[in-house]
């Protein structure tokens, strides 16, 4: 009897040692990436584009395995989840922003993203005006809307399988969505990077290839085209949700609805035409991009300048802090950066006549006021002066801006 006892003991200690599955260190390592990393994808793929933006459809396969993976590694629910991001897009950067890092702080926003999501989630106001066109059949009102249920079953099975040390694996899978999702992007993906477009709010991109996140460190690009299925915009850029929407799409699993805007050029035309405005105002983020490269452009000849003149150090120190700020729309320009804009304008006339053309050019798709032939005859003005002006990077721009096409 002792030695059954013996032998049973043993079992047990070597059950919580090494669970039903015993792997090495490494092994573990890989289980616990790829398992939060299916995690990752589940988020940008089913609740974040497809769900909260209709970019695509899934069909039934990934749009149920997807919901059963959500409510076994994080528990959130769908309509939650949907409703609060659709509500960030509606109120961003607003007092009534759910996890707005220019209202709220960083800081809070970084350690406390989960609760600022747990808050939002209790609002029947948000639920109610946002979270519309979300599942509702049995599967969601008596088994997914359980939110403790799946992540407890995701600690059973963990301890099961690899006994004590399943308790860290699945502390690692809980906290993955919160930290990345609810801490980083929400977080420093409104508070630090670079930008491509000029979005409304303050969305940067974190970096410009990415693994851990599942492309959604291309955060200025998505706010900039929020409906678009795909997140990179740039030869660089690298969007790996694109990548497993594009094979599933390959399958028959997924129908994509919408990508980025792509601005087309073709054979510079004698003057600008409706066509042409259409264009330019559908692909307006690309061409205040594209102005902004040859605002960088003038800039640096400027600065070219000012060394071959041997002007005062202060001079070029000037110009090189307000260069930070000229491809920003007014209103987005701090104010402690105002003033140094102002003198940097005042002593660089060519900059400061860009500046001026770059806001009458915005005014194109900001007026609402005037028809389309009035429009037309603006940018055909614009145009003119542009190309009269003697700049090289505003004729430059001009002329290219002549040939796109819709």
């Amino acid at each position: 009897m002792s030695l059954d006892i013996g032998l049973i003991w043993n079992a047990v200690v070597d059950w919580m040692a090494n669970g039903l599955w015993d792997l090495s260190w490494w092994q573990l390592l890989l289980y616990t990436l790829f398992t939060t990393h299916i995690t990752i994808a589940a988020v940008t793929i089913f609740l974040h584009r497809s769900q909260a933006h209709r970019s695509l459809d899934l069909g039934p396969i990934p749009s149920h395995f997807f919901r059963f993976w959500l409510w076994l590694g994080t528990g959130m629910v769908t309509k939650e989840w949907v409703a609060i991001h659709r509500k960030h897009h509606a109120k961003c950067e607003t007092e009534e922003d759910p996890h707005s890092p220019q209202t709220r702080g960083l800081g809070k926003v970084m350690r406390e993203g989960a609760e600022l999501y747990r808050v939002e989630a209790r609002n029947e106001e948000t639920l109610k005006k946002y979270g519309h066109g979300t599942p509702d059949d049995w599967m969601e009102r008596n088994i997914y809307r359980h939110s403790v249920m799946g992540p407890s079953l995701m600690l059973i099975l963990n301890v099961a399988l690899f006994g004590v040390i399943g308790l860290t694996i699945w502390a690692v899978q809980m906290v993955w969505i919160p930290f990345w999702a609810a801490g980083v992007v929400n977080g420093v993906g409104h508070f630090w990077g670079y930008r491509n477009y000029e979005a409304s709010d303050a969305s940067t991109n974190l970096v410009p290839w990415g693994i851990i996140i599942g492309g959604e460190e291309l955060h200025n690009n998505h706010h900039t085209y929020p409906t678009s299925a795909k997140f990179s915009v740039k030869p660089y850029e690298f969007d790996i949700g694109w990548v497993y929407i594009s094979l599933m799409q390959k399958l028959g699993w997924a129908k994509v609805k919408k990508t980025p805007p792509r601005l087309r050029s073709g054979v510079v035309k004698p003057v600008a035409d409706e066509l042409m405005l259409e264009a330019i105002i559908a692909n307006r983020y690309e061409v205040m991009a594209r102005y902004a490269r040859g605002v960088r452009a003038a800039v640096q000849q400027e600065l070219e300048g000012l060394k071959a003149r041997k002007a005062r150090q202060a001079d070029v120190s000037l110009l090189k802090s307000a260069q930070r700020w000229l491809h920003r729309d007014a209103e987005k320009v701090p104010a402690n950066a105002a003033g140094q804009l102002v003198q940097a304008r005042a002593a660089h006339p060519v900059i400061d006549q860009m500046l001026t053309m770059r806001e009458e050019l915005r005014q194109l798709w900001l007026n609402t006021t005037l028809s389309r032939e009035q429009l037309t005859g603006q940018l055909q003005a614009w145009c003119q002066r542009a190309e009269a002006s003697g700049i090289a990077a505003l004729k430059d721009f001009s002329i290219r801006l002549r040939a796109v096409h819709a």
